[in-house]
């Protein structure tokens, strides 16, 4: 019985996951042959996920889409998470110590979702706000500092949801994006030139959970002539080590540094 379960489970994961930014509706056989599930398999598990407000019908009747209920549980998810109310001194902090706008945003497995903002100095006591802004992995720097810890399949998820130009710096090629994410890892934090919104830079460092893998990313972030190059690589030593504090406030210990017994 619970071997069933689980792949029952399985199978309706399977189904949420056909979804994206690119596919937001979607119809029962598109559903199925996305999930190698037999038609009649891909239609119980869409009218179960239905019945529970994960999936909503079209209009049409023809086709489904993600459902409020998903985005309901997504809100009470960031507020309930520890990396906000954790991390929420250090971005204050690191918004005093450079004078810029510091973003927080959390990885949601193809884009990043913003949970925390501090400009240039404290965002309040009563600043408990969570705002659903999504921004694009490949062409922000906290996207690009988290996209490029994260395994092949969320990388090939990524570059399959289209890699669409913003400005004339955006990285649009898969091999040249590679390329980056590479660089971003061996210097440990990553630059925005201008690549989502021309007049702007940034630079971003990730950050872990508890089990190593990062799942989220620290900004600093402003107007491209008051942060040249020069000030951004300046600056990331700052953005890598409140990134760091963070990651250990969650529970993550790196390797070589745990206590000794």
């Amino acid at each position: 019985m619970e071997t069933r379960t689980i792949k029952s489970t399985g199978k309706l994961m399977s189904v949420l996951e056909c979804f994206s930014t690119r596919d937001r509706l979607l119809t029962v056989s598109e559903i199925a042959a996305r999930t190698g599930l037999p038609r009649s398999t891909a239609h119980r598990a869409i009218l179960s996920l239905r019945e529970i407000g994960f999936l909503d019908q079209d209009g049409s009747r023809e086709a489904y889409r993600l459902g409020l209920k998903l985005f309901q549980l997504g809100v009470t998810v960031l507020h309930n998470m520890d990396l906000q109310s954790e991390a929420r001194p250090l971005v204050e902090s690191l918004g005093s110590l450079v004078g810029e706008v510091v973003h927080l945003c959390v990885f949601d497995g193809e884009r990043m979702v913003f949970v925390e903002r501090a400009a240039g100095g404290r965002t309040g006591a009563n600043n408990a706000t969570i705002t659903m802004e999504l921004s694009p992995c490949y062409c922000t720097g906290v996207g690009k500092a988290t996209l490029a810890f994260q395994d092949e399949a969320a990388v090939a998820k990524v570059v399959a949801a289209g890699l669409a130009r913003f400005t004339a710096s955006t990285l649009t090629d898969a091999d040249a994006l590679t390329a980056a994410l590479a660089e971003i890892r061996e210097r440990g934090y990553a630059l925005d030139l201008g690549e989502h919104k021309s007049d702007v830079h940034c630079v971003a460092a990730p950050i872990r959970a508890s089990n190593g893998r990062v799942i989220a990313a620290i900004s600093v972030s402003g107007e491209a002539d008051r942060l040249p190059v020069e000030r951004l690589h300046k600056i990331a030593p700052y953005v890598v080590s409140h990134a760091g504090a963070i990651s250990r406030r969650l529970g993550f210990v790196e390797a070589g540094t745990e206590p000794a017994l």
